[in-house]
């Protein structure tokens, strides 16, 4: 099979969808694989290093999709990207569709095979491909959300663990699944006041018995919301419903309630937000301030650290690649109900339920359209 790798142009967007590597394991397989010029460069993966191990090296992204008979990519297409695509190519990347109503239609309008990575399944229950940089945007959450609690960026002027005589920060996160219990983990190891708020009693005692009196756990509900988030410092928003939009978990009024400078980090931003007051932003230009609330929702956080992402990613990835490869798609999702999991988009059909649901729009079950 013919494999593309493009070159990322989201905004400070480093990634890179496959790593040297990876694409040894793939020409090992008898694939031919092309990869942009410069693609990996930003991670210390130059083109010598593609080249090495057996790549072919294509000037424009035009050309890559032009030949490509599979694209693989770290994020979704951007506008210019996504009038490149074409009939029966599979493309394999992270779509978060819910999201992006005017994506998902020119998708639906190139007749792609569009597999995401967030909706893979695992059988365990859990989203493997996800989780990698769900790890690393919950720990991110915390770095990220102490640097905007800083008084330059509009912050309360708070040490997250505080300092003798001075109490610690007060960090909720809302969700205990991958990306609350990475966040967790990194707050408390930073001696902040930690509570993790979630809906399964089974997390939360999972939780609970992991880290003991470290670490406060709390039942959700929207009393719960209430009191915790009013008076937080620090609240990361990590809740997740796979493949479809995020519920706004924190309204308006809620979020005007709370201290001058505190701040609402959103990693669910992707899926459309857990705050009413979320909208995405870039590494670029990351925070904003509403009601004196500072807002981090910047929609790609991994990119931030690009390497540790990208080498992450790809342990999760390459397996999957390879059964793309080498046995078609049609094949490989017929075989393989947690990767079937992953096709929101097929010659111009939803095959996602929970997209399709948050779309307005009818779905084809993935069994029916790949047959």
């Amino acid at each position: 099979m013919r494999i593309g790798v493009p070159k990322e142009i989201k905004t400070h967007e480093s990634r890179v969808g496959l790593t040297p590597s990876s694409v040894r394991e793939l020409i090992v397989h008898g694939h031919h694989v092309m990869v942009q010029k410069n693609a990996g460069f930003a991670v210390d993966l130059d083109d010598d290093k593609y080249r090495d191990v057996g790549a072919e090296i294509i000037e424009t992204a035009e050309e890559i999709f032009s030949k490509a008979e599979m694209v693989v990519k770290v994020k979704e297409p951007q506008p210019s990207e996504l009038t490149l695509l074409h009939d029966e190519q599979i493309l394999f990347t992270y779509l978060h569709l819910a999201a992006s109503p005017t994506q998902a239609q020119a998708l639906l309008e190139s007749g792609c095979i569009a597999i995401a990575y967030e909706t893979v399944t695992d059988q365990y229950g859990g989203l493997p491909l996800l989780a990698p940089m769900s790890e690393v945007a919950g720990r991110m959450s915390v770095q990220a959300g102490a640097h905007t609690l800083e008084m330059d960026q509009g912050g309360r002027g708070m040490l997250l663990g505080g300092v003798s005589g001075v109490p610690a920060a007060r960090v909720v996160i809302i969700g205990g699944g991958v990306v609350g219990t990475n966040a967790a983990r990194v707050a408390m190891g930073m001696e902040a006041h930690v509570t993790v708020l979630d809906k399964s009693i089974h997390r939360l005692q999972q939780l609970d018995f992991q880290y003991g009196s470290r670490l406060n756990t709390v039942f959700s509900t929207v009393d719960a919301l209430e009191e915790h988030v009013s008076t937080a410092d620090l609240v990361i928003g990590a809740v997740l419903v796979p493949g479809a939009a995020t519920p706004k978990l924190v309204k308006r009024e809620l979020v005007a309630r709370m201290c001058r400078g505190a701040v609402l980090v959103d990693v669910a931003i992707d899926q459309g937000g857990c705050f009413a007051t979320s909208k995405p932003t870039t590494l670029a230009d990351p925070i904003y301030t509403i009601d004196g609330v500072v807002h981090y929702c910047v929609s790609n956080m991994p990119g931030a650290l690009a390497r540790t992402s990208t080498f992450a990613l790809n342990n999760a990835t390459l397996p999957f690649v390879l059964a793309l490869a080498d046995k078609g798609y049609k094949k490989a999702l017929e075989e393989d109900a947690h990767l079937r999991n992953g096709l929101n988009v097929c010659r111009g059909n939803l095959t996602h339920e929970a997209v399709a649901h948050d779309l307005g729009k009818d779905y084809v079950t993935a069994i029916d359209c790949i047959n």
